[in-house]
């Protein structure tokens, strides 16, 4: 069953951020995950969320996206991400 990462991020330093978006896409292919939505318009529809960017991540199941989240692989990334960013990140089950 499908798993997702879910993040909005709002980026705080755009510099060390690319340096962020050139290292990720490696790690996500490693575990097989692939993107479905990248920082394209959002329309808010409901409720109240801060302008930021939406990224929606599919793997192939909870394990390979908790396995991606919590890799080495993607440590250091996550580590930029966390310096230049504030981010909201989710991984939901699906159905």
């Amino acid at each position: 069953m499908a798993a997702y990462v879910i993040a909005t991020i709002e980026v705080t330093d755009p510099e060390t951020f690319e340096t962020y978006r050139g290292q990720v896409p490696a790690t996500i292919e490693k575990y097989r995950g692939k993107y479905l939505a990248r920082g394209g318009d959002v329309e808010i529809v409901e409720g109240e969320q801060p302008a930021r960017r939406t990224v929606v991540l599919e793997f192939d199941s909870l394990e390979q996206a908790r396995g991606w989240y919590y890799s080495d692989d993607y440590a250091g990334p996550k580590e930029l991400r966390i310096k230049s960013t504030i981010s909201n990140v989710m991984i939901v089950d699906g159905v």
